[in-house]
């Protein structure tokens, strides 16, 4: 790509249970572009700052933790499996513990900082789609193309729950509802980079909707693969 035709990016954004990291990565399979779960990262240093004991109130800690951790990524078809110096963690990182440390996580600037150049080198031909919190506002502003999907929180509760009751975990709808209700308000009211949809975002509300539906409203965003 020369300087003025930059790599495209797609930015989709949203919070927690709205569907975002489903949607971009059946839209990045579609488009056959590159997929970033910006999430994962946050998760994954919240994993690895357990394994290695770190106190979450240690900034210091955590950010030596983000450049010591090695994170991969792996589509074995059939979902995004996620290594942390090598070993799979991607059950770990869906659970609430690993939710909550992130969104801890996510509240320091100093990791925010040290994490941005990684996810910035996502960003290779043909294209990107990645999803987050501050994918469109903060990462890559200059983003060509910008979505913000969102849902009741009753919603996406609900959506948490099958998610985590089909795998076998334990949970209750009406403690789902209340974490993220919190995490919304921390995410929200954090200092640095707070969730929130970039001025020149598309609002999509998928409450209601199903995945294709909204796979193809993504889609039709794109000039060159709108229907």
């Amino acid at each position: 790509m020369t300087d003025d035709q930059p790599i495209p990016v797609l930015t989709i954004d949203g919070p927690s249970g709205s569907g975002k990291g489903t949607i971009s990565r059946l839209v990045a399979q579609r488009l056959g572009w590159h997929y970033l779960d910006s999430g994962a990262l946050y998760r994954a240093i919240g994993v690895a700052a357990g394994w290695a004991d770190i106190d979450l109130s240690d900034p210091a800690a955590l950010v030596r933790c983000t450049f010591d951790t090695e994170i991969a990524f792996r589509d074995d078809g059939n979902e995004l499996r996620v290594l942390i110096n090598g070993s799979d963690a991607t059950d770990e990182l869906r659970t609430e513990t690993a939710g909550a440390a992130a969104s801890a996580i996510a509240a320091i600037p100093e990791v925010r900082a040290a994490l941005k150049a990684r996810q910035r080198a996502f960003r290779q031909p043909p294209g990107l789609v990645t999803d987050g919190r501050d994918m469109g506002t903060v990462i890559f502003p200059d983003a060509g193309h910008k979505v913000f999907l969102d849902a009741s929180a009753e919603e996406r509760a609900e959506r948490r729950y099958k998610q985590l009751n089909d795998k076998g975990v334990s949970v209750t709808l009406a403690g789902l509802l209340r974490e993220i209700l919190a995490r919304d308000a921390r995410d929200a009211n954090r200092a640095v980079a707070p969730l929130r949809p970039a001025e020149d975002a598309v609002h999509i509300d998928t409450t209601g909707l199903g995945i294709e539906e909204v796979v193809d409203r993504v889609m039709a965003l794109l000039p060159s693969h709108g229907a």
